[in-house]
């Protein structure tokens, strides 16, 4: 009952998020595979986690990890438990990183040997350019190293959503997720539900099982410059703002001096 009631759900919520994204998927088949998958996404925009769960919820039941000052939201909280999400540490307020982070990924290599699926982002944020960068981030590495040999590993390339409010590329600041969510619902309404211009989103997926555990075989940096190269494969991801509402002019806006938010710390 509760499976056939978040189909319903996810459904709904997919058709509230298509009249502002057009959403293509490439290659999704791979996640029809019956072995675990640890899915590696690249992270332009807050809304990118929301847009990939709802595609591939009816074909993978993967449980995406969720920083805990996000988790800990009011009704978001609920959402997240609903589909499994995994909630994990915020490692810059854990005094000891290590033994959080040993604690998380025996939790997660526990899931994998499950059958089950998880959803990481290996930046552990949204970018602050177009393109993709993984500084000292280690979670990917270290479970990539250490995964059941029945687990594959998914990278997901997205595109397309540079310049959403979303996204550091609006004012250069990081996202307010709840006010942000407020006002799209607003430009939903305003625009009668079917009339909000759309923005193109294209989400690929690809097996980088085996190149992924060779380039674990090496140091973290080469690790993380193998997932950079792979996400920021097709260049510089240009800006591209569009209009909230289909009476307005065309949407003249620069992209502003990003404030960066990479930090050393955590995993």
């Amino acid at each position: 009952m509760k499976d056939i009631i978040l189909i319903i759900l996810n459904k709904v919520y997919i058709f509230f998020l298509n009249r502002r994204y057009h959403v293509i998927l490439k290659n999704s088949e791979i996640l029809n595979l019956k072995n675990p998958l640890l899915i590696l996404p690249n992270h332009p925009a807050f809304v990118d986690p929301q847009i990939l769960f709802s595609q591939i919820y009816t074909k993978t039941k993967a449980s995406p990890l969720v920083v805990k000052y996000i988790f800990d939201m009011p009704i978001i909280r609920n959402v997240l438990k609903l589909i499994g999400a995994i909630e994990v540490y915020d490692f810059s307020k854990v005094n000891d990183v290590k033994l959080a982070s040993k604690k998380m990924h025996t939790k997660i290599l526990n899931h994998f040997k499950k059958g089950k699926s998880i959803v990481l982002y290996p930046s552990g944020q949204t970018q602050s350019q177009g393109h993709e960068i993984i500084i000292g981030k280690q979670s990917a590495y270290i479970l990539t190293k250490n995964l059941p040999k029945n687990t594959r590993v998914v990278g997901v390339r997205i595109s397309g959503l540079w310049g959403s409010v979303w996204s550091r590329a609006w004012n250069g600041k990081n996202v307010k997720i709840v006010p942000t969510f407020f006002k799209s619902f607003f430009y939903l309404i305003a625009n009668l539900v079917f009339f909000l211009p759309k923005r193109k989103v294209v989400i690929e997926f690809l097996d980088i099982t085996e190149e992924a555990k060779k380039q674990s075989k090496k140091s973290l940096d080469d690790f993380n410059k193998f997932l950079e190269s792979f996400y920021n494969k097709n260049g510089e991801e240009k800006v591209r703002y569009i209009k909230h509402f289909f009476f307005a002019p065309k949407l003249k806006k620069q992209l502003p001096k990003q404030q960066y938010f990479i930090s050393q710390r955590g995993c």
